[in-house]
């Protein structure tokens, strides 16, 4: 039987997640421009992103006012419940930007710092996942309703669908290419979507095999790491590590081993 506290955690993560992609799918200026910049000029907040994140904050906070929070847009509150949400309000900002249907909003919950309910949803693609820390993963979609998460099984690693993202600094990025490189002809494919979430997600519903990226942060990855884990992946970072900003990795049993493998031996972690 479900935690009640996870349930009302799902409840207000699914309802703020909702409302926020409503806003940034309807709420869409056609004049959107960059509001300010972080890591490099590349790397952009649009008013959309600090929109959204208010939105979430004010609805969650009106339900549970002790919780804390960890926003990308800024929010940081400590809490004194043992809650924290963590939270960025638009995974793929530059997507959105672009008017390319590939971003996301992520919500998750922490009890005591570990995750226990992870929620990203997808408006432009009529879907949401969620998960709760030992209850599996789930997705509702416009078109298939409510349905249980499996990650695929594992296909030789030559044959492996394998994601990942590029860094805004410029000579982390060149670093990337070049273990992509190394690794594009020991495998099926790369793909490249802008949204960590969303990749996460798609290890998790069996549209990827695996998924890595170097320089996450917790609010990149809290949602869809709980979601791919509840649907049968493995996840971690760099070799008996978990997931961290010098390395993400999140597979299918099978694939995760090899592929983690080769991240190590190809210095994926640092230039």
């Amino acid at each position: 039987m479900t935690d009640p506290l996870y349930s009302d955690l799902l409840r207000l993560a699914r309802e703020a997640a909702r409302r926020a992609g409503d806003l940034l799918r309807d709420g869409r200026p056609a004049d959107l421009s960059v509001a300010r910049t972080k890591s490099s000029p590349i790397d952009v907040v649009t008013e959309m992103d600090i929109a959204a994140e208010k939105l979430i904050t004010d609805l969650i906070s009106g339900s549970r006012p002790d919780d804390g929070f960890l926003g990308e847009e800024g929010a940081s509150v400590e809490g004194t419940s043992g809650v924290r949400w963590v939270i960025d309000p638009l995974d793929g900002t530059v997507n959105y930007l672009y008017d390319l249907p590939t971003w996301a909003v992520s919500i998750a919950a922490q009890v005591d710092g570990e995750t226990v309910v992870g929620v990203v949803a997808a408006p432009m693609r009529g879907e949401t996942y969620h998960a709760v820390r030992g209850g599996g993963a789930y997705a509702t979609g416009d078109r298939e309703g409510e349905r249980a998460l499996a990650c695929r099984p594992a296909p030789p690693l030559e044959q492996a669908l394998v994601s990942t993202g590029f860094n805004y600094v410029s000579g982390v990025r060149r670093h990337q290419a070049e273990v992509a490189h190394r690794l594009i002809p020991l495998l099926r494919d790369i793909r490249r979507s802008g949204s960590a979430a969303v990749d996460l997600c798609d290890v998790a519903a069996g549209r990827l095999d695996g998924y890595y990226e170097r320089g996450l942060h917790p609010w990149d990855l809290a949602a869809g790491d709980l979601i791919a884990r509840e649907a049968g992946a493995l996840t971690g970072g760099r070799p008996g590590e978990g997931p961290t900003g010098d390395l993400t990795v999140a597979a299918t049993p099978g694939v995760f081993e090899p592929l983690q493998r080769l991240l190590e031996d190809f210095g994926a972690w640092h230039d």
